[in-house]
């Protein structure tokens, strides 16, 4: 930044010039301010150069600064995600999804024990209707097997 510090040693070799009595003007050296001014213009472009590259690189680091960031922002909400999954709540709702299930499975329990009872009920009644049928039928039997003994008996009295 040469050019900056030529042209303020211009400006102030025309401050601190000598003033033209009643007037505005000043006295100053003319071979020496151009001089300084025309280094000044002849260091101009390579001071803009130099400012060129410094802005590139700072936009080069503000970029990578941009994607470290993103990738920080990505790991920390990884992390915010683990350390969720890891909380009172997580384990609250995880506790009570085991409550319904056990429930489930109580109520489960209760109604195949009451299916069972009435499975055992109806076969009970079913049974009693068995025995009772086939006990009729012993008995009917038991009575035809008495009727043909009675009629062999009347069989053996007819021929005596």
């Amino acid at each position: 930044m040469e050019s900056i510090e030529k042209l303020t040693s211009a400006i102030t070799m025309i401050e601190e010039a000598r003033g033209v009595p009643l007037s505005a003007s000043c006295v100053v050296h003319r071979a020496e301010i151009l001089s300084i001014l025309d280094s000044a213009r002849d260091g101009l472009p390579s001071d803009f150069a130099s400012a060129h590259s410094i802005i590139q690189t700072r936009e080069a680091i503000i970029e990578e600064a941009r994607l470290s960031a993103e990738q920080m922002i990505a790991i920390a909400r990884e992390e915010v995600s683990q350390m969720v999954e890891k909380t009172s709540v997580v384990q609250i709702a995880r506790d009570e999804a085991k409550a319904i299930v056990q429930e489930a499975r109580e109520k489960a329990d209760i109604e195949k024990q009451e299916i069972e009872e009435y499975i055992d009920g109806r076969l009970a009644t079913l049974e009693v209707i068995l025995n009772k049928t086939l006990d009729a039928i012993s008995r009917g039997r038991d009575r035809l097997a008495g009727a043909n003994d009675k009629d062999i008996l009347s069989q053996l009295a007819e021929k005596d």
